[in-house]
């Protein structure tokens, strides 16, 4: 282990939040509190090493990436999976904004506040979204990245508004921007989602317990209306000139190794959008398009998405 490492696991193992720990079913995980960037996170964690942060999106939350954890500390690491703001009761954004700026900040945050030099950073969906906007703005912080089901780029953007196909796939998020989102969404406990989770990832079924607690975390108060405002700022402009300034920072190119993962089967964002996405890592990216699998590639394939996780970043 490096020196910066052994010094974030002694910082970690003195942490005062450790106090509030409360075991979770998957024995090891532990849960607790942690003030960043002006919000108090709610964590799961497991194990003691390096620092691996796992960033969940949208519709899911940090749970999903319990096995994760319990596997990444039987390898030796220090797993952390947090909300991302908005996604708990009195976790609303302090400043208003859930754009990428707003959570890669929080990232780098979170990163500080557990005591870490570094972290390696493992993204999925609105979570990927963050996870490069920390890699743009302070690349010292991130020792390595990895990314899922979202690319990077100017790519995603343009099929926004050019191409046909993939404005089908994102007829959800032009459907947020309504006032009817809040009430279809919680219709027929959270049909919409379960809609959302069968078009994404065709060949998978959430399980009953995990569709309980996702239902659940979402029908908390405020979270679903903070939950939908990350696409309600999807395609607006930063409101003044330093925060254009900033956003440009936060989708600049990223310099640290990074390794990106789609499914050939998302139903959400086509796979072929990331081809060519390697122009914006000057430090080098690997890209692989899995086959047979979906938008909740984790989920999906979690074998075969931590085998490729593990081996990038133990290289």
């Amino acid at each position: 282990m490096n020196a910066s490492a052994s010094t974030a696991q002694q910082r970690h193992a003195d942490s005062p939040g450790r106090s509030r720990e409360n075991s979770l079913a998957s024995g090891h995980i532990r849960n607790r509190t942690v003030h960043a960037n002006g919000l108090d996170f709610p964590i799961l964690e497991a194990g003691h090493g390096p620092l691996v942060l796992c960033l969940h999106g949208f519709p899911d939350h940090a749970q999903s990436w319990i096995p994760f954890l319990d596997r990444l500390e039987r390898e030796g690491y220090w797993a952390v999976a947090p909300a991302l703001r908005g996604y708990w009761v009195g976790g609303a954004a302090p400043d208003g904004s859930y754009r990428a700026l707003a959570t890669g900040q929080d990232v780098l945050a979170l990163v500080e506040s557990l005591g870490a030099e570094q972290a390696v950073l493992v993204g999925h969906d609105l979570g990927a979204r963050a996870a490069y906007a920390a890699a743009s703005l302070d690349a010292g912080r991130v020792r390595r990245l990895v990314g899922l089901a979202v690319p990077y780029g100017k790519g995603l953007a343009s099929a926004f508004v050019a191409d046909g196909d993939q404005q089908r796939r994102s007829w959800y998020m032009f459907f947020f921007q309504t006032r009817l989102a809040e009430i279809a969404v919680q219709l027929n406990d959270f049909a919409f989602l379960d809609r959302l989770w069968r078009e994404w990832s065709p060949g998978y079924v959430l399980p009953a317990p995990a569709r309980s607690s996702l239902n659940e975390a979402f029908a908390q108060p405020g979270v679903l209306t903070q939950a939908l405002a990350y696409y309600r700022q999807l395609f607006a402009p930063p409101s003044d000139a330093a925060a254009q300034a900033l956003e440009a920072l936060a989708t600049g190119p990223i310099t640290v190794p990074s390794l990106y993962l789609h499914g050939a089967d998302d139903g959400c964002i086509s796979a072929q959008l990331s081809e060519g996405m390697e122009a914006a890592f000057t430090n080098g990216l690997e890209r692989v398009v899995m086959p047979e699998v979906g938008h909740f590639l984790h989920l999906e394939q979690p074998d075969a998405v931590f085998d490729h996780i593990l081996r990038f970043i133990r290289t």
